[in-house]
């Protein structure tokens, strides 16, 4: 069967599953982290955890996540993520985030993912505390209308990117290569080497060839490194 990569979105993972998840992408919650969790399908379903089910616990530890870790993501799987997801909720808050961290060119795509007029973000009563309290000024003249002070952002939320590089491979692995699908089939192929070409790309999300170049590297460098004559330390 010729290869085919998913285009349509990841079921929405029982409660506890995504709690470890994004545990394991560095959110600071009371539960055990799933080691290496993926982190855009992650980041996808929290958002749909906040925006439609309403956990702004949630919610405000992701955007505090995203201020920290945006330059790690994989700009390009989250705008296919982004994309196929039917919550126009959900696609304002992403159009939101893209304004607000406008300076990372790549999320620029994110910004029309809602088209529409903007969203608010409490159920009831969202007018009212915007008039007492003002807009949280990181989703200021977005599309979604969020009130100061309904999403905290508090440091202590999620570990810093110092600790995400020891903890999480693929993490370490896009600080080296660059948040690139490279970088996460790289990370496929340190947690199942001799898996086959598309089995890596659809854990990686990606093309048959990008998946199959990286390999080619990857392998490489593992046959020279197993090749090597071993060097006596000098006297």
């Amino acid at each position: 069967m010729a290869f085919s990569r998913a285009t349509t979105p990841e079921p929405m993972p029982a409660q506890a599953e995504l709690t470890a998840r994004m545990v394991g992408v560095g959110m600071n919650f009371a539960a055990k982290a799933e080691a290496d969790a993926e982190i855009e399908s992650t980041l996808l379903h929290a958002s749909v955890l906040g925006m439609e089910d309403g956990d702004l616990r949630v919610l405000a530890v992701l955007t505090t996540w995203l201020g920290v870790h945006h330059k790690h993501v994989n700009a390009d799987l989250l705008v296919r993520l982004v994309g196929v997801q039917p919550s126009a909720r959900v696609r304002a808050y992403w159009s939101a985030i893209a304004m607000w961290l406008k300076k990372d060119r790549r999320l620029a795509r994110l910004a029309g993912a809602h088209k529409g007029a903007p969203i608010e973000l409490l159920p009831t009563g969202n007018e009212l505390q915007v008039k007492r309290r003002g807009e949280d000024p990181r989703f200021s003249a977005s599309k979604l209308r969020v009130p100061k002070g309904a999403l905290p952002d508090r440091q202590e939320d999620v570990l810093p990117p110092e600790v995400m590089v020891r903890r999480h491979a693929g993490y370490r692995n896009r600080v080296l290569m660059g948040p690139t699908f490279r970088a996460d089939v790289w990370t496929a192929l340190e947690h199942a080497p001799d898996l086959p070409i598309a089995d890596i790309a659809r854990k990686a999300s990606c093309s048959f060839a990008t998946a199959w170049q990286a390999a080619q590297d990857y392998r490489l460098l593992r046959a020279a490194d197993s090749s090597a004559p071993h060097e006596s330390p000098a006297d």
